[in-house]
């Protein structure tokens, strides 16, 4: 039978937490986030991390359990994930692991890419390039030496622009030729992909409603005290950085705010490009009934009696 891992998919603000923690609850389990926008706890409100009525109710690992000024990749991640899912897999035949941050649930079930060393004057001249022309420039090259990974890369995050810049100009090969091109990596546990959809208008709705709450529970403020933080990398992203640029004077407040919705809607379409690529995930209404994923789960027989 095996000991399974559960990962619950989908595009943001689909409802993955609640069904998560339903399922967790159902089967007396607990839950490993996979969300790396998440993982630091002085950003809640922008990264709508589950309340604390929600975490009360099951064990979750891997939520604000860092600093912003702490230095932490997805290699770290994938060591310290593996270590804890062994270590809860002593005890408990299944895991649930949520969130949607594609590559670090890549870390997980399959492990990293191989990515060759290059040298390391082209990403000081690629930062160079962000510092005096700006991200529409990286944009640009990236679009045109790899439109592939440009499709599902975060393309407002210039840390992750210029690592795939680096390896396109360092190897004269696109990035993505080296994504997904290992052996999977051998893991001790078998998976289970639950995803969550909806028609994509229902999804930007969900979005619109979320930012809007967001800004009821003090987005503006927590961003204000994190402003001076602004270049590190952790707070290169949607909600956050849209709001600088409104303290920079360079947006007004609702422009910032449709900003913020307008790239949350970007990022819901490359998760589901993203999703697109996988055949093994059995889909499920957002709107489904908790009761019909659980006899889903039970009729493939996973639980150790």
């Amino acid at each position: 039978m095996g000991n399974y891992l559960i990962c619950i998919l989908g595009p943001t603000a689909i409802g993955k937490t609640k069904v998560s923690i339903d399922i967790a609850k159902a089967f007396d389990t607990e839950i490993i986030s996979c969300d790396s926008r998440q993982f630091y706890k002085e950003m809640q409100i922008g990264t709508a991390v589950p309340s604390e009525e929600e975490l009360a109710q099951v064990q979750h690992h891997f939520i604000q359990h860092l600093s912003i000024f702490e230095d932490y990749s997805v290699g770290d991640y994938e060591k310290e994930a593996l270590k804890k899912i062994d270590e809860l897999f002593q005890n408990k035949n299944i895991l649930c692991l949520t969130g949607g941050s594609g590559l670090y649930q890549k870390a997980v079930l399959k492990g990293l890419d191989y990515f060759p060393n290059v040298d390391k004057t082209i990403r000081k001249k690629l930062n160079a390039t962000f510092e005096n022309e700006g991200i529409k420039s990286l944009q640009e090259q990236l679009k045109r030496l790899d439109p592939e990974y440009y499709a599902t890369v975060d393309t407002q995050n210039p840390h992750r622009l210029i690592r795939a810049l680096e390896i396109c100009i360092g190897t004269s090969k696109p990035y993505s030729s080296f994504i997904n091109t290992n052996k999977t990596a051998n893991r001790d546990f078998k998976v289970l992909k639950i995803g969550l959809t909806a028609d994509r208008k229902i999804i930007y709705k969900r979005i619109e409603q979320r930012v809007d709450k967001m800004f009821d529970n003090g987005l503006l403020k927590e961003a204000q005290s994190l402003y001076q933080y602004k270049n590190l990398n952790a707070l290169q992203t949607v909600g956050y950085k849209e709001l600088f640029e409104h303290f920079d004077g360079n947006l007004t407040l609702d422009e910032a705010k449709a900003e913020i919705k307008k790239n949350t809607r970007r990022y819901a379409k490359r998760q589901l490009t993203w999703y697109r690529k996988q055949d093994d995930i059995k889909w499920f209404g957002y709107d489904a009934e908790i009761d019909e994923i659980l006899e889903y789960i039970k009729s493939l027989s996973i639980i150790k009696p």
